[in-house]
């Protein structure tokens, strides 16, 4: 893909970004014209925001609640949500490729409505699943000698999962596609745009959670999956007419590249990668032109005569191995990769960090006040993205975010050495001698009367068993926790929570640096199978977070666990600094 100042060619179609001067000029004249709220309430953009936090909503409260379904339903134990988990990032990993792809190869209106269509129904019949499995789980459990509470177990996952892949689906037409056609190929209005929608989905994960599970707690799960399955229909139907509605007011969302069909695509492929086979490859002087022709007909029909299903299995592969490579062939590939990277951190307000938290002392209370500050701090990245890019461009924008979190972080890395930290690297070394461990054990006692211990226990786990907590949000709340015992010192987890806290301004503007910089520079008939590939990146780094909480589960292991996600997060940014520098180059050397 070849790209120009202001302008970027995609298949022989040249999109042009208008500049914020045009955008503001047009932008001055709308807002002098009677009547422009109401336009702005009945235009493109409102409905979209609409659509969307209705669609965020929902898609926090399910997630939030089948995570505590599926604990309540295995006799509070984490392995079904375990599984869940890995079934969820598994897929999306194998099958984010051609996801895209199919984003790609049909209408925008059909996409949407399908993926709409799916994810909410799913989300209805699982949530139906459910409520049955809560009402009559004895029952259930002596029929088939327990044999239908796996496949009871077995359909809820299942279903959760492809609710998961439509929402993958849905959130890549959207938001990566719908957006930059809606805006009209403005960088400022796309900015704009982006910058809303994730303020929208910062708001909703902490009220949406909130919600459905204060009435889990004063119902109960039956009355909460009614909930989730009636918010479901109605923003079904809601959500359904507002993108319809989008789709027949921007005539330019019905224009696509054509869609050309399965086996067709296949073929093109393989014609292409024969022929440029033929090109590199030498041929012997008595060797006819026409032979390599024949033989690739001959091996093209050899491909048709194959049953269908191998046919649509070898398209499946092929499908995803061009997607990977349009991926890496992207002008924006570092930049993507270095974002990919940033998933691989312990350094956010998840499970782990407030498990660790609470070990050393901190309140659920506190905790989630903190929380609440977090969003705050993630809202403020969003206002800063947008002034930046508009002072500085987009570019800079990335490399004054990067800076800014990386900044941050430090702070983190310095709570590990801090008065009151719990590290202890001995637990790391069990073959040392006897003579060092009665050492080390000495000093381990004087740092372990830090942390805050858990039933007894000086080596609690970040995630202890599910009896002795409750889930509330992203929050994970202790029971029979002693009130009597205090850290030392609280230092090391002040600057812990304070950098991880302030580092949310860098990382939701950075985020949406990269973002956008994804929707300007890939080319609209890539737009889909590229974001799938990026979706399928994020999963994996993300999976390698949770390996990484497997093999040091201690909370004397987290400090090793922070040092080691300020590592990953660091490359990101070098990738980020590499694509910066590889553009700026590019400019001065086409000035």
């Amino acid at each position: 893909m070849s790209q120009r100042a202001g302008a970027s060619q995609c298949g022989g179609v040249v999109v042009e970004f208008e500049s914020d001067d045009i955008r503001d000029a047009r932008a001055n004249r709308n807002r002098t014209k009677p009547g422009s709220a109401l336009i702005y309430l009945k235009g493109p953009k409102f409905l979209i925001y609409v659509s969307g936090a209705l669609s965020m909503w929902g898609d926090r409260m399910w997630h939030f609640a089948i995570s505590v379904f599926l604990i309540e339903l295995y006799g509070r134990n984490l392995l079904l949500t375990a599984v869940f988990g890995l079934v969820v990032a598994g897929s999306v990993l194998l099958l984010g490729a051609l996801i895209g792809d199919w984003v790609d190869r049909n209408p925008r209106n059909k996409v949407a409505h399908a993926s709409l269509f799916i994810q909410n129904i799913s989300v209805t019949v699982c949530s139906i699943v459910l409520m049955l499995v809560f009402s009559y789980k004895q029952r259930i459990e002596q029929i088939w000698d327990g044999w239908l509470t796996v496949v009871c177990y077995t359909v809820v996952i299942v279903l959760a999962d492809v609710a998961n892949l439509a929402s993958t689906a849905l959130t890549i037409a959207i938001q990566r596609d719908w957006i930059v056609v809606i805006t009209g190929y403005n960088r400022g209005h796309l900015a704009g745009m982006n910058a809303t929608m994730r303020r929208i989905d910062q708001v909703t994960n902490i009220l949406a959670p909130l919600a459905v599970g204060q009435v889990m707690t004063l119902a109960s799960n039956v009355v909460g999956c009614g909930f989730i399955l009636g918010w479901n229909l109605v923003s079904l139907i809601v959500e359904f007419f507002f993108l319809s509605r989008v789709y027949r007011i921007v005539p330019a969302l019905s224009v696509k590249p054509p869609v050309v069909e399965v086996d067709q695509v296949y073929l093109q492929r393989m014609e292409r990668r024969m022929s440029q086979g033929e090109d590199n490859v030498a041929r012997p002087q008595t060797q006819p032109l026409a032979e390599g022709n024949c033989n690739t007909s001959l091996h093209i029909k050899e491909i048709t005569n194959l049953p269908l299903c191998f046919r649509r299995f070898r398209w499946l592969v092929s499908t995803c191995k061009d997607g990977w490579r349009a991926y890496y062939r992207q002008p924006v590939f570092l930049a993507g990769m270095g974002l990919a990277f940033l998933y691989t951190t312990v350094l956010g307000f998840d499970c782990i960090t407030t498990g660790y938290a609470y070990t050393q002392g901190i309140s659920g209370s506190l905790l989630s006040l903190l929380m609440g500050v977090s969003a705050i701090t993630g809202l403020m990245g969003t206002v800063m993205f947008t002034r930046l890019r508009k002072s500085y461009g987009l570019v800079n924008t990335g490399i004054i975010s990067s800076c800014l979190h990386l900044g941050c972080l430090l702070l983190c890395v310095c709570s590990v050495f801090a008065p009151g930290s719990p590290m202890d690297l001995s637990l790391l070394m069990p073959y040392i001698t006897s003579n060092s461990s009665a050492e080390l054990g000495g000093m381990a006692s004087q740092r372990q009367k830090h942390t805050y211990s858990l039933r007894g226990s000086n080596n609690q786990p970040l995630l202890p068993d599910r009896s002795s907590i409750h889930w509330t949000n992203n929050t994970v709340l202790f029971d029979n926790v002693p009130s009597d015992t205090a850290p030392e010192s609280y230092i090391s987890i002040i600057l812990l929570f304070l950098g991880v806290i302030t580092a949310r301004i860098g990382l939701w503007s950075f985020d949406l640096t990269v973002t956008q910089l994804l929707q300007e520079n890939i080319c609209e008939s890539e737009r889909g199978v590229v974001n799938g590939v990026q979706s399928s990146m994020n999963y994996l780094m993300d999976l390698l977070h949770f390996i990484m909480v497997i093999s040091a589960p201690q909370p004397q292991h987290f400090g090793i666990l922070v040092i080691i996600s300020v590592l990953f997060i660091t490359t990101g940014h070098t990738m980020y600094f590499l694509y910066a520098h590889k553009v700026k180059r590019k400019r001065r050397h086409d000035t």
